[in-house]
């Protein structure tokens, strides 16, 4: 498509005045909000698990031309969903060429393109800005200054250009400026100084500047979003009053209200491919992650106030995955498929998501952790094995039995210990989640099945001696031992 290069064209185009000259960013976010609406579009697409609660309260604020605030724990897609409101703008924006605040050519507020359309009228040249360049993100610090955000006088351009310090030519513009006829977004508002903060009152109300105390009036045109976390935003109070008051809609995010959510979320973020190589990720391995969130926002000694994001499954499956990639190339087996022995192999991506209370502190973060696989891998074993009868497993170990193994051992040497065990592979392909024709799938549904029973208190399991008995009863017969490289014992 031609875009115009002047005024003139620019008049004559499908971007006329009548349709320019007084529409503002919140009117072209709602126009193009309704548009979507009317063809039931999703708004705010990779976003999953807020369809029914947080989309309709920001398409509420967009509607009612708010600026808005997003409260939520760590993890929960603040930032992306601001960014996702890009698509809300239209493709292409009008503005005067070389404006370093974007002034609309029918309406400039800066002095230089003023004093260019005077000079040259209709032939005053226009550039088309892109929807994406119209988003401006700062994460706020202690150290965020007023010139910063809206800007300071430059004593350079002042001597260059023979001004005075009071003239609007000697303006350097800051960020909020700068982000004129787009959306400005500040992340962790709570952590803004106060006096930063009193900044930002005059462009939420009046819609304008002023700069070192001079009266330079900039009517902003900008669309004004936060995010912060609830304990910041409420319990130390960071936000001042006034502040709060100016902002149009509170919005609360929230972490997936199911698991199968929280994988649908983990799939799409994870990085799960490695270079095309074949990767089977079982879905109960997916499941038992994801379960690991869950249950560590519900421990008691894990600090519910900071949460558990959810980065936490997502930096999980790559590592259990990556454990998995290793162990296939020591083994030479043909596909990457994961055990539950690489979800415990992946504590390191989960201890330090974890901010642990007083007695998580006392037990260490790496126990805390063990827990809650263990926890996790017991409810995704329920899940698949509830009607299922595994009392001949049991009864093996309880006999005597016991079993060792490594998270860096073949199928086929797993599978040659397995096979002893009484029931366990029949049980494996009678759950349907695998046959015996596939070594490195079957193995990962008997270790399920082993992790389970140890979470259930139906078998035991500990360093030395692997998998053995839930309690050491009188023997009668006894069988083989096993230990990690197949031998009998």
């Amino acid at each position: 498509m031609h875009l115009p290069v002047t005024i003139a064209e620019l008049r004559a185009s499908m971007f006329s005045e009548a349709r320019f000259r007084h529409r503002s960013v919140k009117d072209e976010l709602r126009e193009n909000l309704l548009a979507k609406l009317d063809r039931r579009e999703t708004i705010l697409p990779g976003i999953v698990g807020y369809d029914d609660s947080v989309v309709p309260q920001i398409v509420n604020a967009l509607l009612s031309r708010h600026n808005f605030i997003l409260l939520g724990l760590r993890g929960q897609a603040k930032s992306r969903i601001l960014r996702e409101l890009v698509g809300l703008l239209d493709e292409f924006m009008p503005a005067i060429e070389g404006c370093e605040i974007n002034d609309n050519p029918y309406a400039p507020i800066c002095k230089a393109c003023r004093l260019m359309l005077e000079a040259r009228g209709d032939e005053t040249p226009v550039t088309f800005i892109a929807r994406d360049r119209r988003y401006v993100e700062k994460l706020a610090t202690p150290d965020v200054t007023i010139a910063d955000l809206i800007g300071d006088l430059d004593p350079i351009k002042a001597a260059r250009g023979g001004h005075l310090l009071s003239d609007e030519l000697t303006i350097h513009y800051g960020l909020l400026p700068r982000a004129n006829r787009g959306i400005f977004a500040i992340n962790e508002l709570p952590d803004l100084a106060s006096k930063v903060q009193v900044g930002l009152f005059n462009i939420m109300q009046e819609g304008d500047v002023q700069i070192k105390g001079y009266p330079i009036r900039l009517p902003l045109d900008v669309m004004l979003m936060f995010s912060a976390n609830p304990e910041d935003y409420t319990a130390r109070g960071k936000i001042i009053t006034p502040l709060k008051d100016r902002i149009g809609s509170e919005i609360n995010t929230h972490y997936p209200a199911s698991v199968e959510e929280g994988v649908e979320i983990t799939r799409q973020e994870a990085w799960m491919r490695r270079d095309e190589r074949e990767i089977n990720v079982p879905e109960f391995i997916m499941l038992a992650v994801e379960q690991i969130a869950f249950e560590a926002r519900t421990d008691q000694r894990v600090d519910k106030r900071s949460g558990v994001s959810q980065r936490l499954p997502i930096s999980a499956i790559e590592n259990v995955i990556s454990n998995a990639e290793r162990r296939r190339l020591a083994t030479g087996e043909p596909e990457i498929v994961p055990r539950i022995c690489d979800i415990y192999a992946a504590l390191p991506s989960i201890t330090g998501k974890l901010e642990l209370e007083y007695e998580g502190e006392q037990r260490g973060a790496n126990a805390v952790a063990r827990d809650l696989i263990k926890t996790a891998v017991g409810k995704t074993f329920e899940a698949y094995f509830e009607h299922i009868d595994c009392s001949e497993v049991i009864g093996w170990f309880n006999d005597g039995g016991s079993l060792r193994f490594s998270d860096a051992d073949s199928a086929e040497l797993c599978l040659t210990s397995f096979r002893h065990v009484t029931g366990l592979l029949d049980v494996a392909v009678q759950s349907g989640l695998t046959k015996r024709s596939q070594p490195e799938l079957l193995v990962a549904v008997c270790e399920l099945i082993l992790e389970g029973l140890h979470a259930q208190k139906k078998i035991s399991r500990s360093e030395e001696r692997g998998y053995i008995a839930a309690k050491q009863e009188p023997r009668g017969q006894r069988y083989e031992s096993f230990s990690r490289s197949g031998k009998i014992n």
